[in-house]
């Protein structure tokens, strides 16, 4: 953070992912509008567009990351972003949301493995910003919703990838283009991520241990407004609280990650949070069908969540460096 090119650069991560953050609690509160107690299935299904757009699109982009005009590229990727964050709140069909979505992530995987590919030595530290936003975004939205609708979070999102470009465009990045001939075709390129990772065993691990992450972070992300809205007639605020609870849970790990792996090894780390995921969710599921859910027990039990996920998620950083050098880095990640 001393280097003032990449402080800028954090610095916009930051705040694009606060945009991002206030995008997913104003897309679960317009999926309920739109649906009402079916926004599970409506907000599943543009989560699963946004990451299949992403999947693809961003092997892609980091083949040629080398070869990009970094600074312009990224500014664009933000741009574009703002401009369909904009677009959402005048949105009437379910269908409309979906290719809303579909581009917005389009321009998220264009702006990461490109941003990736400009800071390889400090991509732990990008990292954390990730556990930041899913504390922080959250308990914002909370204070925005008593003042205005959620529609206005759309607008909270455009500012954030604005102000993430104008911090790029003031950030001094130069970075020179390739110019010689890159190593392997264009299919070799875009899967090198995805064979590094199917030919390193402790890798292959970490994706059977990803998985239950997300499973257990998707079933947070679809079904909170559906459970906080619907099942406890809650307000809106309250959908952002519980999410926030899940965002504290998870920020204090990360914060303390440094002092739990000094006590435990990477391996037995990830081995408990995959575990204690899969109990909080049996628990939880079991509790819901016999005394129903109730305000405190969603908010202790997002809290415990968040906290497995991040034990979960955030040591994969020193495996992913361990398993890869400053070439294959941002294709590995």
């Amino acid at each position: 953070l001393a280097q003032r090119t990449y402080r800028h650069l954090f610095l916009a991560q930051v705040v694009a992912l606060v945009g991002t953050g206030l995008l997913t609690v104003a897309l679960g509160l317009l999926a309920y509008e739109l649906a009402g107690e079916a926004a599970g299935q409506v907000l599943g299904t543009a989560l699963a567009i946004k990451m299949v757009a992403y999947i693809t699109i961003a092997p892609v982009v980091g083949a040629f990351a080398s070869r990009l005009p970094r600074r312009a590229f990224l500014v664009a990727m933000d741009i574009v972003r703002a401009a369909i964050a904009l677009v959402l709140p005048f949105v009437t069909e379910i269908w409309q949301v979906y290719v809303l979505i579909f581009l917005l992530q389009s321009a998220s995987a264009g702006f990461t493995p490109t941003f990736q590919a400009t800071i390889p030595k400090a991509l732990s530290l990008s990292r954390l910003a990730y556990d930041m936003e899913s504390l922080t975004s959250p308990m914002i939205a909370a204070a925005l919703l008593t003042v205005i609708s959620f529609n206005g979070l759309f607008a909270g999102t455009s500012v954030g990838f604005v102000a993430s470009a104008l911090l790029v465009v003031t950030s001094g990045l130069v970075v020179q283009r390739a110019t010689g001939p890159q190593q392997g075709s264009v299919f070799e390129r875009t899967t090198r991520g995805i064979r590094i990772y199917l030919a390193t065993p402790r890798l292959v691990g970490l994706l059977a241990i990803t998985l239950s992450a997300a499973a257990a972070g998707a079933m947070v992300i679809v079904n909170t407004v559906v459970i906080v809205r619907e099942e406890l007639g809650l307000s809106q605020t309250a959908y952002a609280i519980a999410l926030g609870a899940y965002g504290l849970g998870s920020m204090l790990v990360a914060l303390s990650i440094s002092s739990i792996l000094k006590r435990l090894s990477d391996r037995s780390a990830l081995l408990l949070a995959s575990v204690a995921l899969t109990l909080l969710l049996g628990v939880l599921a079991s509790l819901s069908f016999t005394v129903g859910f109730r305000w405190p027990l969603v908010l202790a039990g997002w809290f415990l969540l968040g906290a497995a996920y991040s034990l979960s998620v955030t040591p994969s950083g020193r495996l992913l460096r361990r398993s890869s050098h400053s070439d294959n880095r941002p294709a590995v990640f």
